[in-house]
């Protein structure tokens, strides 16, 4: 009687092991095996992390396996199980590889295709053919669009995290939970004593230390010693958390009526501001985005204030950015004063806070939310609900949808809700947030999500012209390294142009972002299909930088620059002077957020800048979905040129006091997990 010999793979994450009964069943083109309990006799089978071979005997001739069922029931008490794999060894001694990496959650069923990536109209098998569709059919039931807020990309269809499908959830719902661990950041670092006075004001700058005395960390005790210098406010347009709101100036707007008279004491090179601007000296900063964003009134003891405020800024001879002049709204006026760096110490420093402060804002809801777990988010549902686990495409971005949507929802469930964490600390918390995403939503296209292009539609693509953007100089290193990993992929199972247009799967895919991840809005420009080789390249290269390097660079460099208080505040108290000469230390302290507001900041950025637990950074792929030798290699090559370029930058960075690592592969995880 032939036999297989069935290997089955549990997962080492906790609680992956079961007690539960488990049942395989081989499929073959021809017959199919009869129904099998896997079972030892005096063992315990499907331990966490254990691998267990069986032997399946079958009395027929199965033909070519074209899948395997593994059933599990419940033994005595419900019990999930992980199974990573099954490896099948048929009597003519050849192996077939099974794939799972799925959960199976009570009684339940899992029916598993060979390893090998297949696009639709490769199908011959007729019951291959009715898996594929009996899974996504399943899937869109499954993963469900749903409007979280009118106007801003859609999200899944769960209000808590425990509502989620069990493959997206956090092995451990605990190491994610906000308010635990916000709760949990305050205690290390010593600031709950300061909790009980949670409107009093700072004394001075020097009372912020009290809640800065556990930070070991370079950069953020820089940003410390050195925040009022103007060489650091200019260093951050550039390499700080939020290096993407910076652009080249070609022209004054209108609106901020500058003068060479105003800053003629700044300029080095013996030129007029007029020729500054020419010589591609002079940029901008505009935040006219936060103009009539409400701010945040959820406290009424506590009025808190917004501003929308443009800064002009000079490069000089040494390449360094530095502030040149300052308006904090968009209406000029005397009520709306310029400042500049003549002006009293306090004036020009209070004018400095409030760019910073809405700089936080733009970075938290747009740079950061929007733009990196939001579109992340869409992108995950629709392959979840578009691509089969067989598909190619799947297989190459399953490992950058990882606990997205899981972080997402749990953000949506305790952080930017109504009453949620976020309204604790922010200026635009009670709905400034969701005012702020509407507007932005405005200005997001498929084409700002392409690296190269987004930084050449603010003119800061001439490396000669600013040597120091090494957030630009590094994400194209990366930008390119992963589209040349893409294009290998594509290229492998796609021959043609031909073949792209003919994938109704790739194709339902894209067509879903469109129409209801980001709600059809005729200008985000979102392709609604696909026809080339080189545009199915681009597409999944955005897809997997906005989910890792993207992601990587606006958020874990949170702790670094926005734990010193006064460099970045959470929200303002008083509102922006509309006058110069009345800014003292006085009016700054009391501007700046109350002692229960800047702890709860502190364990914000210190909470939303830690690694997840086993991390898995750019290229590791533990996960074997692929099993073909050609997309090993191409993970091999990828793999190599991220090591290149973390060699690189990290030898950039050698003796720096500032070195800039978020773009470096090695601290760059896979995914929006955080």
């Amino acid at each position: 009687m032939p036999s297989y010999i069935v290997t089955v793979a549990t997962g080492s994450q906790w609680f992956a092991g079961t007690d539960d009964y488990i049942y395989i069943t081989l499929v073959g083109s021809e017959e199919c095996s009869e129904r099998t309990l896997l079972d030892k006799a005096l063992y315990n089978d499907f331990e966490r992390g254990a691998v267990d071979s069986y032997e399946v005997n079958v009395s027929v001739d199965l033909g070519d396996l074209v899948l395997v069922k593994i059933e599990k029931n419940k033994y005595w008490v419900q019990d999930d199980w992980y199974c990573r794999y099954v490896t099948v060894k048929t009597p003519g001694g050849d192996y077939v590889e099974f794939p799972c990496f799925r959960w199976l959650v009570g009684d339940n069923e899992v029916e598993l295709r060979d390893g090998r990536a297949r696009l639709p109209q490769d199908e011959k098998n007729r019951i291959a053919k009715q898996h594929r569709k009996k899974e996504l059919e399943y899937r869109r039931k499954t993963y469900r669009w749903k409007e979280w807020q009118p106007g801003i990309p859609m999200s899944i269809d769960a209000n808590r995290h425990n509502e989620l499908p069990r493959d997206i959830q956090f092995d451990s719902e605990k190491g994610v939970d906000f308010v635990l661990n916000y709760s949990k950041a305050i205690e290390n670092l010593c600031v709950n004593q300061f909790m009980h006075m949670f409107q009093s004001s700072w004394s001075d700058f020097a009372d912020f230390e009290k809640i800065f005395v556990r930070i070991k960390n370079t950069i953020s005790e820089y940003v410390m010693q050195h925040w009022k210098e103007d060489f650091m406010f200019g260093y951050q347009f550039l390499n700080g958390c939020n290096p993407v709101v910076i652009q080249k100036c070609t022209k004054l707007p209108d609106k901020f009526p500058v003068t060479h008279e105003m800053v003629s004491i700044c300029l080095e090179r013996d030129l007029t501001l007029e020729q500054e601007i020419e010589a591609g000296n002079i940029y901008l900063a505009d935040y006219e985005i936060l103009e009539d964003v409400n701010a945040n009134c959820t406290d009424p003891c506590t009025l808190q204030y917004l501003a929308a405020p443009m800064c002009l800024l000079y490069k000089t001879a040494q390449n360094k950015i530095l502030p040149l002049a300052i308006q904090l709204g968009q209406t000029p006026g005397e009520e709306n004063p310029i400042f500049l760096p003549s002006d009293g110490q306090y004036d020009w420093l209070i004018a400095k806070i409030w760019v910073r402060s809405s700089d936080f804002h733009i970075h938290q809801t747009i740079t950061h939310l929007l733009r990196t777990h939001l579109v992340s988010e869409v992108f995950g549902i629709a392959m979840y609900r578009q691509l089969p686990a067989i598909h190619p495409v799947y297989k190459l971005l399953i490992p950058h949808i990882r606990y997205t949507i899981a972080i997402n929802t749990k953000a949506r469930e305790q952080l930017i809700c109504e009453c949620g964490i976020f309204d604790k600390a922010n200026g635009t918390g009670g709905g400034g947030h969701v005012q702020l995403l509407q507007k932005a939503m405005k200005t997001l296209t498929y084409r700002s999500l392409c690296f190269p292009d987004y930084i050449k539609s603010r003119g800061m693509e001439k490396k000669e012209e600013l040597p120091t953007y090494f957030f630009r100089d590094d994400g194209i290193r990366v930008w390119e390294a992963t589209k040349s990993f893409v294009s290998d992929v594509v290229h492998i199972y796609y021959s043609s142009d031909e073949m792209v247009q003919r994938d109704e799967e790739i194709q339902a895919f894209v067509k879903d972002v469109c129409r209801f991840g980001m709600q059809d809005l005729d200008h985000s420009e979102f392709p609604k299909s696909l026809k080339t080789r080189e545009e199915l390249t681009l597409y999944l290269t955005v897809v997997i930088f906005t989910a890792s390097a993207q992601h990587a660079a606006v958020n874990f460099g949170q702790y670094d620059w926005c734990s010193w208080i006064p460099n970045a505040p959470s929200t303002m108290r008083k509102p922006p002077p509309k006058q110069k000469g009345v800014a003292d230390i006085t009016l700054i302290i009391e501007s700046l957020p109350d002692r229960g507001r800047s702890c709860w900041h502190l364990g914000a950025v210190w909470s939303l800048s830690q690694y997840q637990e086993n991390e898995l950074y750019l290229g590791m792929y533990p996960d074997e979905h692929f099993i073909e030798r050609p997309v090993k290699d191409a993970m091999a090559m990828f793999r190599k040129k991220l090591a290149e370029i973390s060699s690189t930058i990290k030898a950039r960075n050698e003796g720096k006091r500032l070195p800039y690592h978020y773009m470096c592969p090695d601290r760059i995880p896979n995914s929006v997990a955080v």
